[in-house]
């Protein structure tokens, strides 16, 4: 099963990514992470779609071999949202589609504010800079889950559940 999670920055996509790696076996693919490599590599000054295209390529992989794959990116645009749905369809997996949001703006931007980075040379996005983030609505069928009101290990016991009921064809 492939499980991509999207959202703005500051939502708690990898909070509760991390929640459902720990709980089950499967390869977990960061974009931010994908990203900086790109670009500590010297092969980009910019990852701009490259890192959701080798994302991409690693999930497929992943899932001709018959594991489970967590996807964590903003999955900010239809062009985005329909590459992991290619990929699911590529290798005849199941796709569960989750949009994480934060109904809270005040909590949401104390999140924003509060992050520290995790990953070698990526500097945090700023409050201004989220806002001002391209995210365009979805128009197709996804689990939302407000971080604002379910904790990330509350939202990984709804995923997992959510993805057996899927898989078992419920």
């Amino acid at each position: 099963m492939l499980i991509v999670l999207g959202g703005l920055p500051g939502t708690g996509k990898t909070t509760i990514a991390r929640e459902l790696a720990a709980r089950s076996p499967c390869a977990y693919l960061r974009i931010d992470t994908i990203e900086q490599a790109l670009i500590r590599s010297g092969a980009l000054e910019e990852a701009g779609p490259a890192g959701y295209a080798v994302a991409c390529e690693l999930a497929r992989s992943n899932l001709a071999l018959g594991m489970s794959v967590i996807a964590d990116c903003v999955n900010p645009l239809p062009v985005t949202r329909e590459a992991w749905r290619a990929v699911a369809a590529s290798t005849s997996s199941d796709l569960l589609e989750l949009e994480i949001v934060c109904s809270d703006p005040a909590e949401h931007r104390r999140r924003v504010e509060s992050r520290k980075a995790d990953i070698p040379g990526l500097l945090p996005p700023t409050w201004e800079a989220v806002a001002r983030h391209e995210y365009e609505a979805w128009t197709t069928s996804r689990l939302v889950i407000d971080s604002a009101f379910v904790s990330a290990s509350e939202a990984a016991t709804l995923i997992l559940e959510r993805s057996r009921s899927q898989a078992a064809g419920e």
